[in-house]
Parts: C-alpha cells; sequence; structure tokens
C-alpha cells in the first residue's frame, strides 16, 4: 500500500506506534540516563539540591527513551525494503501504518527529546542533538552508518554507550563537564556496545545483504564476525581494575569487574555455534547483551550509591 492510498488502513492504531517503538529497546536508555544522573549525584553532591534538579532529572529520563523511539521510528522508515524481507510483521511492510506516518512520528518524538533537553542545560542540550544527529543518520542517506560495517556500531557505541552516562551527568552537575567518572564507565559501556550491537544483525543477514546494508555479519560472514565481537562482552570489564588504579573510577567498582563472567557466558553462547545466529528470529545473546548492560549500568550507580556515603 502507498502513501497517497486512502483506504481503511491510513490511520495507525496503538499496537502500531507500540511495534514502531519497541518498547524493551526503551529500557536501557531510561535506566543508563537515571543510572549516570544518580552516580552524579552520589560522587559528588550538588551544591543545590531542590525540586529543580529533580524536574531536569525527570525531563531527561523522559528524553532519552524519546530518542530511541525516533530512532527506532527512522530505521524502519529506511529500512522498509529490509524488513520486507526480514520482519514483515513490523507496522510499515504489514501495512499497518503508512511510511510517511513514521517519519513524522520520528521526527516529532526527535523534536520532543530536544525541547525538553533545552529545559534542562546547554551540555544536555549539546549531548541529545548529537545524539540524534548520529542515530538519524545510522539510517537515512546520505550518511547512512549502517551501510558501513565500522562505523555502524560506532555509531550505536556513542549514543548507547559513551553518551548515557555522561548526559546523565551533566543533568546534575552542568559545571564539571571534564570529570573522569561519567567517560570513564561511557568508555567501558562504549567497548561494550561497539561489539555487542552486532548481536541484533544476524538475524537480519537475508534482508540486509540483499539491500546493500553492510552490516558486520554480512561482510565477515557469522563465524568470523562472531569471533570479532565475543571480545568485547569480556575486556570492557577488565578495564575497571585499571581504570582504579589510574583513579579515573573509585576503589568500590571494582566488584563490577565479576559482570565479565556474564559476558563470558553471552561470547560462549555465539561461539558455541554461531550458525544459530543468522536463523530466524532474535538470538538469546541478544537479550543477555541487553540485560547486561543494563546490570552495568545499575551495578555502577550502586556502587557509587553505597560507597560514596
Amino acid at each position: 500500500m502507498s502513501d497517497s492510498d486512502s483506504g481503511s488502513k491510513n490511520k495507525a492504531d496503538f499496537a502500531a506506534y507500540k511495534d514502531l517503538a519497541r518498547p524493551f529497546t526503551l529500557l536501557m536508555p531510561f535506566v543508563g540516563f537515571l543510572a549516570g544522573a544518580g552516580i552524579a549525584y552520589s560522587a559528588i553532591k550538588p551544591e543545590s539540591i531542590g525540586i529543580g534538579l529533580y524536574i531536569n532529572i525527570l525531563l531527561g529520563a523522559i528524553a532519552a527513551p524519546l530518542l530511541n523511539v525516533a530512532s527506532n521510528a527512522i530505521n524502519q522508515y529506511y529500512d522498509y525494503d529490509i524488513d520486507c524481507i526480514n520482519k514483515p510483521d513490523r507496522p510499515l511492510p504489514s501495512g499497518r501504518m503508512l511510511k510517511i506516518t513514521a517519519i513524522r512520528f520520528g521526527i516529532g518524538t526527535y523534536i520532543l527529546a530536544i525541547i525538553l533537553a533545552a529545559f534542562i542545560n546547554m551540555p544536555v542540550l549539546i549531548v541529545v542533538v548529537i545524539t540524534a544527529l548520529i542515530t538519524y543518520f545510522y539510517s537515512a542517506p546520505p550518511i547512512r552508518f549502517k551501510n558501513n560495517p565500522i562505523l555502524a556500531n560506532v555509531a550505536m557505541a556513542i549514543p548507547r554507550g559513551l553518551l548515557l552516562p555522561v548526559v546523565g551527568w551533566f543533568a546534575v552537575h552542568p559545571d564539571k563537564l571534564t570529570s573522569s567518572t561519567p567517560w570513564a564507565i561511557g568508555s567501558i559501556l562504549f567497548l561494550y556496545v561497539l561489539g555487542a550491537a552486532s548481536t541484533k544483525d544476524y538475524a537480519d543477514m537475508k534482508g540486509d545483504e540483499a539491500c546493500g546494508a553492510r552490516t558486520l555479519p554480512v561482510v565477515l560472514g557469522v563465524k568470523r564476525s562472531a569471533w570479532v565481537i565475543s571480545p568485547s562482552f569480556v575486556i570492557p570489564f577488565l578495564l575497571i581494575p585499571i581504570f582504579i588504579h589510574q583513579g579515573l573510577l573509585e576503589p568500590h567498582t571494582f566488584p563490577l569487574t565479576f559482570l565479565s563472567i556474564w559476558g563470558l557466558y553471552i561470547a560462549w553462547l555465539i561461539l558455541r555455534n554461531p550458525e544459530s545466529l543468522a536463523l530466524e528470529g532474535n538470538h538469546p545473546s541478544w537479550k543477555h547483551m541487553y540485560l547486561l548492560t543494563m546490570a552495568m549500568q545499575l551495578g555502577f550507580l550502586a556502587s557509587y550509591a553505597i560507597g560514596c556515603r
């Protein structure tokens, strides 16, 4: 059905918008922002603690998942042909929503997130705008990071890894932009997501290859790409004691090093039978990737909340 059609399906229902937004993927940015703000609050007590601070945190906690909603909508708009092959039940290829509705919804959600960020402070606004641009051009031409196997993962890891704890920190401490804590935590998350982001690409290989999306599994193949991404589930956690030694993180974050055991389990899930990654549907490692990310975010929050009392 074309966007000019005016039949009974020209109005998407709530279920279509829900499927476009993909609610499960919104947990990670929501938790990540709150964790960053909580770490900032615990590490360095704000000079002024009042309703304004809590409003800023609330606005940021709404803006972070809204950016993800917008990114999901834009991705499904530009990946329409790919989804017709890989995920025909999604709102656009199934005809439950018009393409024009999806892109308007995506752009509108980006604008809403930017407006909310503008009410917080300038550093948060800058990070949100950068995130919006990166996530938009992950899918959109002429840049379309998704068509480059290296830049695609970098474009995922910057907003979803590096910048999440940083923007949460900025919401609490806009005057402490160079503090090592959020950047060190963000760097660990960046290296983790840099490889882990590819877990979602294996089930989509058929459509990606047919439509020219050069993801890591398409370029390297299933086995080689599995070996390439597996270290990212372990190595980032091993950086924690190094960062502690360098004074970039507090000593009470050391127990988070043992999350590498969970990461090792995910790597085992991937490497024991790499071909299963490309079967229809998301591989179990994809869900573990999301859960471990949130465990890391909450783990850093807990370590600072308890250790800095």
